[in-house]
């Protein structure tokens, strides 16, 4: 080879090399720039509106704004992208495509949830106020509510009109979400909590205004809110609700359906037939274990029976909520104590055990994590219900502490947030059930590894747990796409669960109310345990359980389809090592 040819293949690997170098820069400016504009985008003035906007208006432009980046993402060519860059261009069109659709399917007619709501979320404001800036804050948030109430109902009106509406059998007791805010005394409020113990720095001066202003907003803007929302849901909504429970039912109901099983469990590899059968598998062979279990205990009842044996039993609940929290409180300590041999990293941010606040408790969940940003200096929370005690069985205790504290909810959600700056903004405060509910019920399986279910009635609730969640893919589907009444839906759950009555049907209101969400944590969790075996099979000696859960939190929340392409070259490499 002559030297004017070694020249010029040079000079050729070297433009080649400029190329690409320029292209990956190009796309990848190109990436941060949109990813930029919808973190920074504000929708509407915050000063004006501190407890959102939720119009018509609003929404349409949310949906215009996201179809304009999605126009703009479509102009990069991510094969110039490295790792961090495509996860991130996968997930925000996985975003902005659901913004979109939120307007497409008119999701804000209907901001009500068997458990929850636009006005019962008001009392997540409620926290304790640290310095003058959040009192002020706090303020001005209480004083919002009239407005945000009158936006609200503008959307549930058009609802009704056009059938969209919740349907009335999951509003049984929901009149506590209201009625418990309506007091005689405003001290008595709960919205005035916080002003009973104000920051210790604020002068004599500014705590007279305060507690002024406090007293007013609680008086102004609260209660007589409060009693406009009782009278509206009692005299007008409820009266014009539908009577049919499936979503199905409702304008452009199975397409919508379809929608919201695409994005709860972030593929489109699923539709309601094959979920429902997949439950049905599920439920089969978690029935099996079950059995054994009580064959093991010798229990000389049918399966029937032993439900109703765990129901009734008195060894099985707790006498008073101090000795519930306590009980959590100790599983929470002894799986902290696991954590260090099944994980790299762990969370700097630390949790609390406290029990579910009083106002939302009797059509609350068993239990739940409550997290908070990154820079706050309040701690995340798993909190237990303990209203209604004979509802809240102590063996599934371990099995709800896992999911909803540690390995589960805490451990991913903090990890997630403390990636700092390795990751855009709006990746830290993604939440996507799929892959965060599919964890928290991979948490309970893996606190069988880490030896936290000390009996076979721990193993069996654990069991149940994950019966429950089973239980969920045929219900779901069968409400929603298969036209079940919801007395079918509770007398499966009652069949199959150990689940307290109590909650079978608060947690069938909130299938109702919800469509699709129920299917992310088992079809997430399926996920999870496949890409473990295939890992562990493949690799053999070479696979540690540690780097495994490295890999699947790393990069933060992900869909499904990104942690098999994410495990899947973990695989590749730590073989070829």
């Amino acid at each position: 080879m002559n030297l004017f040819r070694i020249l010029t293949i040079g000079l050729l690997f070297l433009t080649i090399q400029s190329c690409n170098q320029f292209n990956k820069q190009k796309n990848s400016n190109n990436l941060s720039e949109i990813i930029n504009s919808y973190q920074d985008h504000d929708g509407y003035d915050f000063q004006k509106y501190p407890l959102g906007l939720v119009t018509r208006e609003y929404y349409k432009n949310q949906s215009d704004f996201a179809n304009k980046l999605l126009l703009n993402l479509a102009s990069i060519d991510t094969s110039f992208l490295n790792e961090n860059d495509k996860i991130s261009f996968k997930l925000l069109s996985f975003e902005l495509n659901d913004i979109i659709h939120y307007y497409e399917y008119e999701r804000f007619l209907n901001p009500l949830l068997s458990d929850a709501g636009f006005h019962s979320s008001l009392g997540y404001m409620v926290k304790p106020l640290y310095n003058y800036k959040q009192v002020k804050e706090y303020i001005q948030k209480l004083n919002a509510i009239p407005d945000y109430v009158d936006q609200n109902f503008v959307n549930l009106r058009e609802g009704i009109s056009k059938g969209m509406s919740q349907p009335l059998v999951i509003f049984k007791g929901y009149e506590s979400t209201y009625n418990d805010h309506i007091t005689k005394d405003f001290k008595d409020n709960y919205f005035y909590s916080p002003f009973m113990s104000l920051p210790n720095d604020l002068t004599n001066s500014q705590i007279d205004s305060i507690l002024y202003e406090g007293q007013k907003a609680i008086e102004e803007s609260v209660i007589p809110e409060f009693k406009r929302i009782k009278e509206f849901f009692e005299k007008e909504y409820f009266p014009n609700t539908r009577t049919k429970i499936g979503i199905s039912e409702t304008p452009n109901g199975l397409e919508y359906y379809q929608n919201r099983i695409n994005y709860y469990t972030t593929s489109t590899s699923y539709n309601a037939d094959i979920i429902h059968e997949i439950g049905l598998e599920e439920v089969s062979r978690i029935r099996k274990e079950m059995e054994k279990i009580i064959s093991d205990l010798k229990f000389s009842g049918s399966f029937d029976e032993f439900f109703e044996f765990l129901r009734t039993d008195e060894r099985f609940y707790a006498k008073t909520s101090r000795e519930l929290l306590m009980f959590a409180r100790d599983i929470s300590k002894r799986i902290d104590a696991k954590l260090p041999k099944f994980f790299k990293t762990l969370p700097r941010k630390p949790y609390g055990v406290a029990p579910v606040p009083d106002a939302i408790a009797p059509k609350y969940t068993g239990g739940r994590y409550v997290g908070t940003s990154r820079n706050s200096t309040e701690p995340g929370y798993y909190w237990v219900n303990t209203y209604d005690l004979k509802s809240r069985t102590l063996y599934t205790i371990p099995a709800l502490t896992a999911h909803e504290g540690v390995p589960g909810h805490h451990l991913q959600s903090s990890l997630n947030n403390e990636l700092g700056d390795s990751i855009p903004r709006f990746r830290r405060n993604l939440y996507l059930s799929a892959y965060g509910e599919g964890w928290g019920l991979y948490s309970e399986f893996l606190a069988d590894d880490m030896g936290i279910y000390t009996t076979e009635y721990e193993q069996f609730g654990k069991l149940t747990y994950e019966m429950w969640r089973a239980c969920r893919l045929v219900v779901d589907t069968g409400i929603h796409a298969m036209g079940w009444p919801r007395e079918k839906a509770v007398k499966y759950m009652s069949k199959n669960t150990a689940l307290s009555l109590h909650e079978i049907n608060t947690e069938v209101d909130r299938y109702i109310s919800w469509p699709g969400q129920a299917l992310s944590y088992k079809i997430g969790e399926i996920k999870i345990r496949e890409l473990r075996k295939k890992a562990k099979d493949i690799l053999g000696n070479k696979f540690d359980i540690r780097n495994f859960h490295e890999v699947i939190l790393s990069q933060g929340t992900v869909t499904l389809s990104i942690l098999e392409e994410r495990i899947n070259n973990y695989i590749k490499k730590t073989k070829n090592e």
